[in-house]
């Protein structure tokens, strides 16, 4: 049994745990939830011994084998498949003792190790590291690559495979599928629910967490609390004991009583389609949730735009991609006023290729896009956030869309995104991704868009922050477009699907529940085409070569390589700045680490040491931001090459 008892933890002058108790058994499946920065993350540091509590004790089980998500992201030359089962410690460790006996040509020790190694399932560990490659998204052909040729989206699902591959008794994640598809975020789900052993699980997908855990750890004020059940069981409890307070009580019938008019309002103009079922549903459900975010910072709406032209924008036979080489074709589409559609597929489909489109910042190659007069786009992407100033305040942000409205008024409305009191008038370079993600979006509210286009808008949004975004994207009048792997999300707030595959964007058959068997479908026939092509390439190889065919491949992998050595190396650069700004930073945790550092005396050196950690966060995460687009880039340009 794991055992957390008075367990007291501060990270410099901030108490994020104070007396918390916690228990665990094995097998136990836990989903930590709280706002954030308020300890989670330091709290798994805790469990894997990287942290000492300040006050309590805590008690693993001797012999267990822990299993993590390593904080640095892989690189250099070793084949992909070879790290993910660098996870599987007890295997290289009898890997590394059987070469010494052969070395030292002992044949006994080699037979105790060989009966070892067959004990564990050795001789299948490469076939359980591909498994786990493929269900993250890898294709076919790509377990031998190196680790340094792919983007570092996809070294983070690679550090994941790796974790997932170690035979541990617990498994700590955070946030696992914040860089996850659907189709990914869906088979993790399902690897997760068979997990024996036991998941302490940190995540923002309500969704994963229903399906996944049996119990929810909430860390408030410093305390844990467990409630049994996933995240709805979770909401419901917490909605009856906030309902046993008075000034909470009448705060929450006005809530429930919001969306009721609400959902009052949908029901009239709701057709029998299965989709607006699908969400009529999941919206009458929203009673009696909403008492458990009776307590959120995060209040704001939509208000109406200041005109609805009919359609809002169009695209006739349109095909884009890049370098004359085309990702979708033959796209046609027309958004009007109140359309609310939700994409579907496969990572490097073209979803986000798709959105850039609609946004105008991707050039046709074909077709035509045409706009109404009076469109007003609100377009949300990762790189949006890049394009805040970092030494603008969130209030001067606003204060630049709208110079001439009254301070107090903008003041009022950055609360409802949680930029109240100084944080409103702070520089924005040492927000947090979560921060940034919804002062961009802030940014976009404000502007009255009739058309939304939102790439992943929930990544670094925490869940009371992802529900205040539900609530006011249910109220939009406008139309929307929105590509995320939160099915919660997608399934309350859009009434049509569309899936981008093969090139193609067409109507989804179905709901959102039935997509994962369209992706159980799509495997097993690309898993037929495949055995189809290699018997089909091994009778062309008994024969004759084609004369200029090897001649014309290498050339093909030159021009795809020199496309792709600007981004490599723009790649390279970055992740050794990273590595260097994370070693200061890790200098810096160890010197706050140590308690003679707070004692009345070394004040003046504690403020030193925190306003240098607070220049470093800031400049570490210029550069991941910096990394994350270029590694994006460089996937996009692979993706389309493969």
């Amino acid at each position: 049994m794991l055992d957390l008892r008075g367990i007291s933890l501060r990270r410099g002058t901030k108490l994020l745990l104070d007396g918390a108790d916690l228990r665990l058994h094995p097998g136990q499946k836990l989903g930590l939830i709280g706002a954030n920065g308020c300890g989670k993350s330091s709290l798994l540091a805790l469990l894997r011994g990287e942290l000492a509590p300040d006050a309590g004790t805590l008690s693993i089980p001797n012999g267990w084998e822990i299993a993590h998500v390593a904080q640095h992201t892989p690189s250099g030359g070793r084949e992909a498949i070879e790290f993910v089962i660098d996870g599987d410690r007890e295997l290289r460790a009898l890997q590394s003792a059987l070469a010494a006996a052969e070395a030292d040509d002992d044949g006994i020790r080699q037979g105790e190790l060989l009966g070892q190694l067959d004990a564990i399932g050795a001789w299948e560990a490469e076939s359980r590291a591909a498994q786990l490659m493929h269900g993250l998204g890898f294709a076919v052909g790509d377990e031998r690559q190196a680790l340094d040729t792919w983007s570092g989206g996809w070294r983070m699902r690679l550090a994941l495979a790796q974790a997932l591959m170690c035979r541990s008794d617990l498994l700590l994640l955070d946030e696992p599928t914040n860089h996850l598809d659907l189709d990914a975020v869906i088979w993790l789900e399902g690897w997760l629910r068979s997990y024996p052993g036991t998941l302490v699980l940190i995540s923002h997908d309500r969704d994963v967490l229903d399906a996944v855990v049996t119990s929810i750890c909430h860390l408030e004020r410093g305390r844990l609390q467990t409630y049994s059940g996933g995240y709805s069981a979770f909401e419901r409890q917490r909605s009856e004991q906030l309902a046993q307070q008075q000034a909470a009580y009448q705060r929450q019938q006005r809530e429930i009583a919001h969306m009721q008019a609400f959902v009052d309002r949908f029901r009239a103009k709701a057709t029998k389609a299965r989709q607006a079922q699908s969400r009529l549903k999941a919206l009458e459900r929203l009673e009696l949730i909403a008492p458990a975010h009776v307590d959120t910072p995060f209040r704001f709406r939509f208000r109406d735009p200041e005109s609805q032209p009919h359609p809002l924008l169009q695209l006739e036979a349109v095909s884009v991609g890049y370098d004359s080489t085309a990702v979708l074709e033959n796209v046609g589409l027309a958004l009007a006023p109140g359309d609310r559609l939700a994409l579907l597929g496969a990572n490097g489909a073209g979803k986000s290729t798709l959105i850039k489109t609609l946004a105008g910042e991707q050039p046709l190659l074909c077709g035509a896009r045409q706009e109404a007069q009076g469109l007003r786009i609100g377009y949300f992407a990762q790189h949006q956030m890049d394009q805040l100033r970092p030494d603008a305040s969130p209030l001067q942000h606003l204060i630049a869309l709208d110079r001439e409205a009254p301070e107090q008024s903008l003041r009022d409305f950055l609360g409802g995104f949680g930029f109240s009191g100084d944080q409103a008038t702070e520089p924005v370079a040492p927000f947090s991704g979560g921060e940034k993600a919804r002062l961009a979006l802030a940014l976009i509210v404000y502007q009255r868009p009739n058309l939304l286009l939102l790439d992943e808008p929930t990544n670094h949004l925490d869940l009371e922050m992802r529900h205040a975004l539900s609530t006011a994207l249910q109220e939009f009048v406008g139309a929307m477009v929105l590509v995320s792997h939160d099915r919660h999300l997608l399934r309350i707030t859009c009434d049509d699907l569309l899936l981008v595959d093969a090139g193609r964007v067409v109507p989804f058959d179905g709901d959102l529940d039935d997509y994962p068997n369209w992706i159980s479908q799509r495997a097993a026939q690309r898993r037929t085409a495949a055995n189809g092509t290699s018997a089909a390439q091994a009778g062309a190889d008994a024969g004759a070569e084609r004369p200029g065919t090897k001649k014309a491949a290498r050339q093909r992998d030159a021009e795809e390589r020199a496309r792709s050595q600007p981004l490599r190396r723009r790649l390279a650069e970055l992740e050794q700045r990273l590595e260097r700004l994370t070693e200061q930073r890790d200098v810096i945790d160890q010197r706050l680490s140590d308690s003679k550092l707070y004692e009345p005396e070394a004040k003046q050196e504690l403020l030193a040491v925190m306003e240098d950690k607070r220049k470093l966060s800031s400049e570490l995460n210029e550069i991941e931001q910096a990394w994350l687009a270029a590694g994006e880039a460089l996937e996009q340009l692979q993706s389309q090459q493969r």
